[in-house]
This record gives C-alpha cells, sequence and structure tokens, in this order.
C-alpha cells in the first residue's frame, strides 16, 4: 500500500514539474527590455462653441430660461483633454515608437522612462494609415529594443506585451501568437498580428516581444463589445512600422503606390464562373478613369494574380503590395481575363495624403481620438471592396 501511495505521489510530482519546466520563463525578457518602454501622456485643448447652458442673448422672461438655467449641462468654453499610451525607444538617442493615435491631436506630449524622468517630446511624424508615429525626446544613452523579424514568427508561438494600461506603467501580459496577416475593416495596408496577450487602453503603441527579445510588433487595437480586452489583440508588424517610421524620419510623410482600381474578394462561386481553378486574386470591380490601371488597359472584371512578380491569394494582399511599390515604378500585372492569363505593364501612382494635420512639433496628427487609446475593431466584412 505504501509503495502504490509513494508511486502515485512520484508521478504527480513528475507531472507537475514537467509542466512547470515547459511553462515559459519571462523574468529575462523582462528585465533585459522592459526600460526601453516608455509611459506616453498627451494633452488636448478643446475649444467648446457649442454654447452649452443658457443660450446667448436669451431673455430671462422666457418660459424656457429656467429649464436652461437648472438643467442645461454647463461647461466651459475650454477644458484640458488628457489620455494615456506607450512607447518603445528604438535608437539610444531618443527616437521612439508608437500608435498615431496616441498622439492624435495632442497639444503636449509627455514621455516618461522607467527611471522616472521625464521629457517633452516631439512629434516628427505620424501615419494614420498604418496607424504609427515617431516622436523624438532630447536625451542620449538611452536603453533600446532589438528589433525582430515578424516573418519568423509561428502561430502558437508564446509573445510578451509591455506597456501601461490605465496608466499602470511597465505592466507584462503574456499570451500566443493567434494568426498572421489577419485583415481588418479600413485598415487594408496592415497585415496585423493576432495574439491573445491582454491588452487594455493604455497598451496602444507598446512593443509585442519575441521569446528572444526582440521586437515583432507594435500593440494597436482590440476586438471588443465591452470597451476592455477580450482575448483578441492585434499588432502592427515591426518590419511595417519601420518602414513607415524611416520614412518619416526622412521626408515627414509616407508615400505609397496606388493603381486606381476597386476590388473584391474572389469567392468560390465567382471562381468557378471565371474558370479559374482556384478562388484566388483580386477582382477588380471598378477602374478609374484615367488612372494608372484605366491607361494601363486593367479592366472591370479582370481577376489580378500576381502584381510586381509578388502572388496575390486574397483581395486583402493587393492593397499591401501595391502601397509597398514605390510611385513611378512600372510593374507587371498579371490578370485572367475570359480564361487565360495576360500581363500588363502598368505604372504606379501616387496613394493621396489623408487631409489634416501629419506632424507637428508640439502635436500629432489632428481628427481626435481623444482618451480611444485601444480603439475596437469590428469584424471584417467579407467581400468588402477597397479602392487601390
Amino acid at each position: 500500500m505504501l509503495k502504490k501511495l509513494f508511486a502515485f505521489v512520484f508521478v504527480v510530482f513528475m507531472s507537475q514539474n514537467a509542466f512547470a519546466g515547459d511553462y515559459p520563463d519571462f523574468t529575462g525578457l523582462v528585465a533585459k527590455e522592459g526600460p526601453a518602454v516608455v509611459n506616453i501622456s498627451t494633452t488636448q485643448m478643446i475649444h467648446n462653441n457649442q454654447g452649452f447652458g443658457i443660450p446667448p442673448g436669451m431673455n430671462p422672461n422666457d418660459p424656457f430660461y429656467d429649464f436652461f438655467r437648472r438643467f442645461a449641462p454647463h461647461m466651459p468654453r475650454e477644458h484640458e483633454e488628457r489620455s494615456l499610451g506607450s512607447g518603445f525607444i528604438i535608437s539610444s538617442d531618443g527616437y521612439i515608437l508608437t500608435n498615431a493615435h496616441v498622439v492624435d491631436g495632442a497639444d503636449t506630449v509627455t514621455v516618461r522612462l522607467t527611471d522616472k524622468r521625464e521629457f517633452k517630446a516631439k512629434v516628427i511624424g505620424a501615419d494614420k494609415r498604418a496607424d504609427v508615429a515617431l516622436i523624438k525626446i532630447k536625451a542620449t544613452d538611452l536603453p533600446k529594443v532589438t528589433l525582430g523579424d515578424p516573418s519568423k514568427l509561428k502561430v502558437g508561438e508564446w509573445v510578451v506585451a509591455i506597456g501601461s494600461p490605465f496608466g499602470f506603467d511597465n505592466s507584462v501580459t503574456a499570451g500566443i501568437v493567434s494568426a498572421k496577416g489577419r485583415s481588418l475593416p479600413d485598415e487594408n495596408y496592415v497585415p496585423f498580428i493576432q495574439t491573445d496577450a491582454a491588452i487594455n487602453p493604455g497598451n496602444s503603441g507598446g512593443p509585442l516581444f519575441n521569446m528572444q527579445g526582440q521586437v515583432v510588433g507594435i500593440n494597436s487595437q482590440i476586438y471588443t463589445r465591452s470597451g476592455g480586452f477580450m482575448g483578441l489583440s492585434f499588432s502592427i508588424p515591426i518590419d511595417v512600422a519601420m518602414n513607415v517610421a524611416d520614412q518619416l524620419r526622412t521626408t515627414g510623410k509616407v508615400t505609397r503606390g496606388r493603381m486606381g482600381v476597386t476590388i473584391q474578394q474572389v469567392t468560390r462561386d465567382l471562381a468557378e464562373s471565371f474558370g479559374l481553378s482556384e478562388p484566388e486574386g483580386a477582382l477588380v470591380t471598378n477602374v478609374e478613369k484615367g488612372g494608372p490601371a484605366d491607361k494601363a488597359g486593367i479592366k472591370a472584371s479582370d481577376v489580378i494574380l500576381k502584381f510586381d512578380g509578388k502572388k496575390v491569394n486574397s483581395s486583402f494582399d493587393l492593397p499591401r503590395i501595391v502601397a509597398g511599390t514605390h510611385p513611378g515604378r512600372k510593374v507587371t500585372v498579371e490578370v485572367w481575363r475570359k480564361g487565360s492569363k495576360k500581363d500588363i505593364t502598368l505604372v504606379v501612382g501616387v496613394l493621396p495624403e489623408e487631409s489634416g494635420k501629419t506632424a507637428g512639433s508640439n502635436g500629432g496628427p489632428g481628427g481626435g481620438r481623444a482618451g480611444a487609446t485601444v480603439p475596437p475593431a469590428p469584424v471584417k466584412v467579407a467581400g468588402a471592396a477597397p479602392d487601390i
């Protein structure tokens, strides 16, 4: 009896220790990389021109005067709004990456390091389409992160997020890569990394690390019905973010390619009707008159299979490929037309910049997502037709 009991205890002990041994240890990663993660706070002066309270010039004898005096909200003509986010240092001389929506519309941007030092930051530039901003503080010999290769990430591997959810500095959460190359509504230029690491308001702009302590993404969005974490977090791949940051640093803006078409997903039924063996490529539903595609001879109902030698597996791939192609470049577009493949030469156009302020010494781009440091992302609508 004692032998059986001892054997049982031994098996339980070994199984527990085996499980514990398989569980990753994040302590070394956090100790080494945590100092390069910063807290970002912004302020923005809101000018109220809506006349809350008693309407100007209203006669005190008016029967509604007392109603407005007692019940209408009394808002100051000016009030200050604050928001919080995260970021990480990419160079020892003070360049920091964060999300564009973290500094959106800000009048002042303050960066706080883990050693409690605070600096006023200058916004070098911000790109709303990729939700990436580059800011700069006047400091030297700063700790910086090591950048990794998101293409080497595997679904199921462990990742770590560090940021300031709800203002709690250097909070660490962990999870796994749930999916790669994820598309979201109105986000045609970013192949998001989906994870189940807990991300909440204030985490925006913080780094996503692999187990080698390398940054593979910027935590940007969550899917939520409640405003809080629900297990679906989305990060911008660091190679996409650094491409944007390099352009912002050198020119202050981001240039993307454009071909002047509207596209949609190729379903299995559509593929069969076109004579395609597989539902692949991007179906052209409209061609902009006088645009690059029109000049090249691309027509509505063409299915784009390759662009500049890169295979288009679905319509979600094409906007990223085209946007990443330098304007003015001649490329070959392989299309499926009337049951056969056809190569067309196209000169890539320029995608117009979004309206609104994109850079400034004291703030970020205009537009106003005050306090929405992790915007919720609804489910992708099948068959959505982006313009590229």
